[in-house]
């Protein structure tokens, strides 16, 4: 069982929903995600966009990365992509690191619709990257 590691700044978006979709489409992979300054919540409104399509992250809590530092993971997935923020570097032991990046949708500004757009974009770009077959086939192929 391969164990992925997600990371992002907050934790609190867009590791928070590629998380949700890695556990929601393969039962053989180990999934968490963690920040290196996690919120105090997940974003409700990443929360509400991931319900949509059916994916509960309601229960998932920030992590702060340091929980995880002493384990060892398949692969470590940094998704933060705007360049205010600083992605983090793991150190801990890792056989693949791979960056995909996304904008971070908690910085959307305008009309409560405008902003939701940005998040389902969001969403749908990681739904995109994470959830399709070469990508699964991808991390559960590699050694």
């Amino acid at each position: 069982m391969d164990k992925i590691l997600i990371l992002c700044t907050g934790n609190s978006c867009r590791s928070q929903m590629a998380e949700g979709f890695l556990k929601a489409n393969s039962k053989n992979l180990k999934v968490e995600s963690a920040g290196t300054k996690p919120a105090n919540q997940v974003n409700p409104i990443a929360v509400r966009v991931m319900a949509e399509v059916g994916i509960d992250i309601s229960q998932h809590k920030p992590k702060l990365v340091d929980q995880f530092i002493n384990q060892e993971w398949d692969y470590v997935i940094t998704v933060c992509d705007n360049a205010k923020e600083t992605c983090p570097a793991f150190l801990g032991k890792v056989k693949h690191r791979l960056h995909i990046g996304f904008e971070d949708p908690a910085e959307a500004t305008g009309t409560d619709d405008e902003i939701l757009a940005v998040f389902r974009k969001v969403r749908d770009g990681i739904k995109d990257r994470f959830s399709n077959l070469e990508f699964l086939k991808l991390i559960q192929n590699t050694d």
